[in-house]
């Protein structure tokens, strides 16, 4: 008889229970729907009440909560200055942090993380230390998440910024943290440029892009820019830290006592090739160190840069095809294919040097200097490559968007492709000479070694 009364005890508290468990659902979806509803248009002071209270009382409400509760606390700390800025600020932070605490499936660690130290620095909240370390754990949680041009490039300057100041930062972190920072955001910028890509060679083939694809369109031109400016901004962050004046001696200083650590050499000589600091004895050195101790694809690529600097061709060539051979790291084939390809770019050999730097993208799409070479191998034949002058001209349209690719898989080179596609498009025919031409719209056969074509602007 007890045990009857006990379970039926049981049994009414856990009724109770689920009834005010129901209730709150309830009264939480109804809440969540008034807050819903202003939030979508953005009617923010509508929406703070029924924010506030979702936050307290059903924080698992939906992910809806914090997508929406970002867009709102952004909103609030635009218009804040001062310490209400930085209270603000904090707020926005723990909603970040209460996001991943209960929809952890739902969001990725390293962005999340990385979005807490960016506002950190935009609202210089603690220490330029504490900041970049902030950073550091975001990208040590799921770096792969982390796709923003301003959060990649500001790691960036901080770790500079902590070096200058004396932050025990050593010189080296700076330049390998350099070569992340670039390889990121030139990574980033690829995926955004092959989805452009796609839709402009749609376009370009006659197919007009729908209302949706149009605005994907400037969105992808949208990010891409600000890829292009951070990728600058990294370069002129490095300044002259990173200039052969600097690289030079402080590999010089360490070379006596590291000169037979292959994979201390590897990385030295790896830094002053691609900062063309290779016409140096210390280059020389490292060069003919590594291959004694160990023959490799590197160390066959530095011995054809060494074959190259004292005019022998014939050895360059077989040495870099040695390197391409050996090596297993694409971006490394990539490097290798694309000495060869300026080697037959100098002879005049444009359709061999072409495949070259094609073959080169193809290992690493982010090398846009690549781009850059072959624009200006398409500029230098466009007179010898169309059957009248508006066709001539015409090939510097091509040269234009080719150059325009190399900033946007590259984007430190953003403003050199910028330039020169415009002194492209300068040459190119003029909306004068479209209409005398009455090719407006039409697509352009370019023949000899190009073999492309190239649609008028106009329709």
């Amino acid at each position: 008889m007890k045990t009857k009364l006990t379970t039926l005890f049981v049994a009414i508290v856990m009724t109770v229970g689920f009834t005010a468990q129901a209730q709150i659902s309830e009264e939480c979806m109804t809440t969540g729907s008034i807050f819903n509803e202003a939030a979508k248009v953005k009617n923010w002071d509508a929406a703070r009440a029924p924010f506030a209270k979702l936050r307290k009382d059903c924080p698992n409400w939906s992910l809806a909560l914090y997508q929406y509760g970002e867009k709102l606390l952004k909103a609030d700390l635009k218009a804040a200055s001062g310490e209400q800025e930085k209270a603000v600020a904090q707020d926005l932070i723990l909603l970040l942090q209460q996001r991943e605490q209960y929809f952890p499936g739902k969001t990725d660690k390293g962005e999340n993380a990385a979005d807490q130290a960016q506002i950190m620095f935009d609202s210089k909240i603690g220490t330029k230390k504490s900041q970049f370390d902030a950073f550091q754990k975001a990208f040590q949680l799921d770096a792969a998440s982390i796709s923003s041009a301003k959060s990649i490039y500001t790691r960036f300057k901080l770790a500079v910024d902590l070096y200058k100041e004396g932050e025990q930062i050593p010189l080296q972190d700076v330049f390998d943290l350099y070569d992340d920072t670039q390889s990121k955001l030139g990574k980033e910028a690829t995926v955004l440029d092959s989805k452009l890509q796609a839709l402009l060679d749609k376009e370009e083939a006659g197919t007009a892009l729908s209302a949706k694809e149009k605005r994907r369109v400037k969105g992808y031109e949208t990010n891409l820019k600000a890829f292009g400016i951070f990728g600058g901004s990294t370069d002129g962050a490095m300044g002259a830290l990173g200039n052969c004046e600097n690289l030079v001696p402080l590999y010089q200083k360490d070379f006596e006592s590291m000169k037979n650590d292959k994979e201390w050499i590897k990385k030295a000589a790896g830094r002053l090739a691609g900062k063309d600091c290779t016409d140096t004895d210390l280059f020389k050195q490292m060069v003919e160190n590594l291959h004694r101790l160990e023959p490799s694809a590197k160390s066959a690529k530095y011995l054809g840069i060494l074959a190259g600097n004292r005019g022998d061709t014939a050895a360059e060539s077989r040495y870099y095809q040695e390197a391409i051979d050996l090596e297993t790291d694409p971006k490394e084939r990539a490097s290798a294919y694309y000495r060869l390809a300026l080697q037959a770019k100098k002879a005049g050999s444009y359709g061999k040097a072409r495949g070259l730097f094609n073959k080169a993208l193809s290992e690493d799409g982010t090398l846009g200097q690549a781009y850059l070479n072959i624009a200006a191998m398409y500029a230098a034949s466009a007179n010898n490559c169309g059957e009248n002058a508006f066709d001539k001209r015409a090939v510097y349209w091509l040269a234009a968007s080719t150059a325009e690719r190399a900033g946007r898989v590259s984007p430190s080179l953003a403003g050199t492709a910028n330039k020169t596609a415009a002194s492209y498009r300068g040459i190119a025919p003029s909306k004068a000479d479209i209409f005398q031409s009455g090719k407006a719209g039409q697509t352009i056969k370019i023949g000899c070694w190009i073999g492309s074509s190239v649609r008028v602007p106009g329709n």
